[in-house]
């Protein structure tokens, strides 16, 4: 029972039945809840993964003010930090081709608002042909979105703010390479991040994730519980914006190890760590196709061999074991057995006889073995022969 008070009486609400209403808003509330709790768990783990880039730009804007302000002597550098702090948070992976862009797009907006502004002077309609003019030069000149978009600004203040603010052309064009510079200098000397640990810390999620829902599909498997494996794909399918998370932390990752000369020594690190989470997207995948699979098998009642909850399992244990062997340094022997031990389960459960959801799942299982085991450095040739003999090796048993 619910109380309410109304005026000074106290009266009490009666509680709701329990029918399919009341249970079906039960569940909206419930999943509401859940989605809320997954969406502030995704906003910390962004912040964790990105607080050195945080960092990176508080560090870059006080530089680039400092250098402006005190030693160039501009009165209000705003455009200094401004641009130091968009060349180190934007454009993860590509912040040297952006700082240029960004120079490049400032250089353009003043050749091209000075040069109209002294044929055709200054108003409404020479503001909107300077603007145009500069965007389609711009466009012209590389067609990236930074220089159109700096080149279409600085257009703007050119020909708005030059009648009346004299020489604005040589304090924008200096704080674009101040900021630009400083930015650069920051993320590559001063503060270079760790790209293995970048990468580790963003890999860590999707991947004991994708390990805890293998999981769970192969215990539902062996449960015969459709529910489950539903939920099981859902799961599965949120992992889809951890790996963008993932896809971003290597892209910055391969900047500083390319550009930064205190990173260099992680090169190759950084090239298997690349490798596993480009074939680690691949195996959510194929995951994602077995476990929907599953469903199907379980819905239409079709055979299911003890072999197959078995393989998810061992795929199960296989990513989780490629995790820490990664994380040790270690090169993952242990990873690729478990994978090759899915593959025999599973032929060993098609061998027993399967329907046609059955058969799916088994091809889904061997293609997340490829997968994983292109993860762990082999080429696909011989994660292909590998995968083979693990299923021969069952036929024949």
């Amino acid at each position: 029972m619910i109380s309410v008070r109304i005026g000074s009486t106290r009266q009490r609400l009666p509680a709701l039945p329990a029918d399919s209403i009341t249970k079906r808003v039960d569940a909206i509330l419930s999943g509401w809840a859940a989605a809320s709790r997954v969406k502030v768990r995704d906003r910390f783990r962004q912040i964790e993964i990105n607080i050195m880039v945080a960092v990176q730009a508080g560090v870059a804007a006080a530089l680039s003010w400092g250098i402006a302000h005190e030693i160039l002597n501009t009165p209000q550098p705003v455009f200094a930090p401004a641009a130091a702090v968009g060349t180190i948070a934007s454009s993860v992976g590509q912040r040297l081709h952006r700082t240029i862009a960004l120079i490049l797009g400032v250089a353009v907006g003043i050749g091209i608002g000075d040069v109209l502004m002294l044929f055709a002077g200054n108003g409404p309609w020479q503001l909107g042909l300077i603007v145009g003019l500069a965007v389609i030069g711009a466009i012209l000149l590389s067609g990236r979105g930074v220089l159109v978009a700096q080149a279409g600004g600085t257009a703007v203040l050119i020909a708005a703010l030059s009648p009346e603010v004299g020489e604005l052309e040589y304090p924008r064009f200096v704080d674009a390479l101040i900021g630009g510079g400083v930015g650069l200098v920051v993320v590559l000397l001063l503060l270079p991040l760790n790209p293995r640990r970048v990468v580790q810390r963003a890999a860590s999620y999707p991947i004991e994730e994708l390990a805890r829902q293998l999981k769970a599909t192969g215990q539902a498997m062996a449960a015969r519980d459709s529910a489950r494996l539903s939920r099981a794909v859902e799961g599965l399918i949120a992992i889809e914006s951890d790996l963008e998370n993932l896809k971003t932390a290597v892209e910055g990752a391969k900047e500083v190890v390319q550009l930064s000369p205190a990173r260099w020594h992680r090169r190759q690190t950084l090239a298997l760590f690349a490798q596993g989470a480009e074939h680690m997207d691949h195996a959510v995948w194929s995951s994602r196709g077995l476990a929907r699979r599953a469903v199907g098998l379980v819905e239409d009642d079709e055979p299911l061999p003890a072999g197959l909850p078995i393989a998810v399992d061992r795929l199960s244990e296989a990513v989780l074991m490629l995790h820490d062997e990664f994380r040790h340094g270690r090169v993952p022997e242990e990873a690729r057995r478990r994978v090759l031990r899915a593959v025999h389960e599973a032929t060993l459960g098609y061998e027993e006889g399967v329907g046609l959801s059955g058969a799916a799942v088994v091809a889904q299982i061997r293609s997340a073995a490829i997968d994983l085991l292109r993860a762990t450095g082999i080429e696909r040739d011989d994660a292909n022969r590998l995968t083979h003999e693990a299923a021969e090796a069952a036929t024949e048993r």
